[in-house]
């Protein structure tokens, strides 16, 4: 494999669709969603609808949040 430092220097040598083939690889690499985060906020979701079902969750209407 190599340190990053070695790798970048192979990768400018690729040519630039090589780089860019690269690129997009690695940045798609960053959109892959967190299983943890996804539960815990679809966790939260519950909680806040099953608050709001009760009445005991304070809202505030969507024109007004934007009214001063």
């Amino acid at each position: 494999m190599g340190t990053p430092k070695e790798l970048i220097a192979e990768a400018l040598n690729l040519s630039p669709a090589e780089r860019l083939i690269i690129a997009e690889a690695l940045i798609h690499s960053f959109d892959k969603p967190d299983l943890e985060i996804q539960q815990t906020w679809g966790e939260e979701v519950e909680k806040r609808l099953a608050a709001y079902k009760e009445g005991k969750l304070e809202t505030i209407d969507f024109e007004d949040l934007f009214n001063d």
